[in-house]
């Protein structure tokens, strides 16, 4: 993609170029700047100067004579909420992957203008939340051979992708506000609307957790979303749009795609507005560090499937499946390492970074989607529990909504007043009234290393917590692999069985039981064997080739699924409704 930026009124110092390294609603680096190449600078005079690379991120141009102007030309294919991808049926652009820009100048005013690409028939539309009109058919005027849009200031500029292609579109509004859902995908237009139905039930449901919608500054919303064969699956949420793209259709994976699209526009609350410290203002230059990412990811996790439930969109078994994934999330070993603050501040190494060297993330590192989300059930049932349902986590999300997310910014784009760890806590103690409960749940299940009680909390709704394969004999989740001998593939967690015979990564598993083991069916046919609390022998060779004898003690199976317990009792009944029924 060709790009031309011109930068006036910049005085006669040295013009110091920048290609974001990070990109807003991501916490890893991405160095965009890979992907540009033939940089040409000229300045005030039209004649090309000469620059300077200070780093692998940055071009520096002196001697431009007040205003310079860059062209360059960027190179993408990959569609999804982070990178650039171009074809020939569209420019799918988040924008720092795609704009460069200028040290100094972050409060200018900016215009943005997509010119139509020759030989494609002129049918090109715009969905971004720019300010502007991408969409002149809808006014029945011409379709434009370009568009131009503005933006207040780099923060919001750097915050509004685009789509710039074939894109169907449809429209509805829900009181005052105005949401428009655009699409590039493989479907049919009769698949686009009947789908739209679907997304404005979630756009209604979870306006009614809040009580009101934010204020849109374009006077929209806008869904970007590629559903195309070759897109990389990715939800990412922005201030006044979300971009969602997947390698499925309406027609085949609607269900999960309508889970991306409840999660994304939560977010037009929690954390586009109702905003952590760490990430207020965004820092293109590094990555950006927070540790409550356990309630900005971690709660919108948990609402999504809520928000589903609740507009009927999904039923309770698959509700119920989702809540006893967040319940397994907590009761593996990483928890005991990391607590849920700590986990979010792993963001900048876990959220799409890539490792070359080996780590024990897999038995140290919880996702703080899923640890937050089960943070979320346990608070949500916990308030509901305590005050008989007079109060749940809606209440929660409100009062942070009152106190930082609606008072919003003097800037557009910004947020004057981000929360803190120590604010989350104040809200919880405000909105139940007693602040040693608010106090010990975040010492115990946020800063600490303790799991909830959710079998009692889920009890009061009439579900159980059990064990999925009761009685069976366990050894660890070890997974074995073929490579020079029969190899242990996975890190073994102390939390293991396995472990306390001195297996780890990498050893030849060579007899269990004296049974000749060649993959992870022996295993389990072994263990069918046994019930825990059997002892048996384990025989393994070490990465330098000692074998070994050992015994281990095997365990009970660990895993857990949520099932309905059965007849409700009528306060049951009462507790799961006002739970999980919708809130309109």
């Amino acid at each position: 993609m060709q790009v031309e930026a011109t930068f006036p009124d910049v005085g006669l110092g040295t013009l110091v170029l920048r290609m974001s390294r990070s990109s807003p609603g991501r916490y890893s680096l991405h160095d965009f700047a890979k992907n540009v190449y033939d940089v040409h600078v000229t300045g005030a005079n039209g004649r090309e100067i000469e620059t300077t690379r200070p780093d692998p991120y940055g071009w520096n141009a002196s001697g431009h004579g007040g205003s310079a102007t860059v062209k360059y030309k960027v190179y993408g294919d990959r569609v999804d909420g982070t990178y650039l991808a171009v074809d020939t049926t569209h420019a799918h652009i988040n924008m720092p992957a795609a704009i460069m820009w200028a040290h100094g100048l972050d409060e200018r005013p900016i215009t943005v203008t997509f010119d139509q690409p020759a030989g494609m028939g002129g049918r090109w539309l715009v969905a971004t939340q720019l300010h502007g009109e991408g969409f002149p058919i809808l006014n029945n005027v011409p379709i434009p051979p370009s568009y131009t849009f503005t933006a207040p200031n780099l923060q919001y500029l750097m915050d509004s992708p685009a789509d710039f292609g074939i894109i169907g579109i449809r429209r509805f509004s829900v009181g005052q506000k105005n949401f428009r859902f655009a699409l590039h995908h493989t479907g049919t237009d009769a698949e686009l609307t009947d789908y739209a139905k679907d997304v404005e039930k979630i756009v209604r449901e979870e306006g009614a957790i809040y009580g009101e919608y934010p204020n849109y500054e374009p006077g929209y919303y806008t869904f970007i979303a590629d559903y195309l064969p070759y897109a990389s699956g990715d939800g990412m949420e922005h201030r006044n749009s979300t971009v969602i793209s997947a390698a499925a259709s309406i027609a085949t994976g609607r269900g999960r795609l309508l889970d991306t699209v409840a999660h994304e526009f939560f977010h037009c609350w929690n954390v586009e507005r109702i905003r952590p410290k760490g990430l207020e203002p965004f820092d293109f230059d590094r990555a950006n560090l927070s540790g409550e990412l356990w309630l900005a990811e971690g709660f919108t996790q948990y609402y999504g499937p809520l928000a589903l439930q609740r507009t009927n969109l999904v039923d309770l078994t698959s509700t119920l499946r989702t809540i006893g994934g967040l319940i397994e999330s907590v009761s593996g070993p990483g928890h005991l390492v990391r607590s849920a603050e700590e986990m979010s501040r792993m963001a900048p190494f876990i959220d799409g970074g890539r490792t070359s060297d080996r780590t024990n993330w897999s038995t140290t590192v919880i996702s703080y989607y899923p640890f937050g989300g089960a943070i979320a059930l346990a608070m949500d049932l916990s308030l509901n529990d305590r005050s008989d349902s007079r109060l749940s986590l809606d209440d929660f999300m409100r009062a942070m909504w009152t106190k930082f997310g609606k008072p919003g910014g003097v800037r557009e784009g910004y947020v004057d007043r981000p929360y803190t760890m120590a604010d989350a806590e104040a809200a919880l103690a405000e909105v139940s009234g007693d602040r040693a409960f608010a106090h010990e749940f975040f010492s115990r299940y946020i800063q600490g290393h303790d799991v909830a009680d959710y079998a009692r909390l889920l009890s009061r709704a009439g579900f159980t917590v059990r064990k999925r394969n009761a009685g069976r004999a366990w050894l660890g989740d070890m997974r074995l692999e073929s490579r020079n001998g029969t190899r242990v593939a996975t890190l073994v967690a102390p939390t293991w069985p396995v472990y306390a015979a001195g297996v780890d990564q990498d050893d030849v598993l060579q007899q269990l039981d004296g049974t000749r083991i060649g993959g992870d069916a022996d295993v389990a046919t072994v263990l069918q064997r046994h019930k825990p609390g059997d002892t048996i022998p384990i025989v393994f060779a070490d990465r330098t080739g000692v074998a070994q004898t050992k015994t281990i003690t095997l365990g009970e199976d660990p895993h857990v699924d949520v099932v309905e317990a059965g007849s409700l009792s009528p306060a049951q009944r009462a507790f799961r409704d006002r739970w999980l029924k919708s809130r309109q």
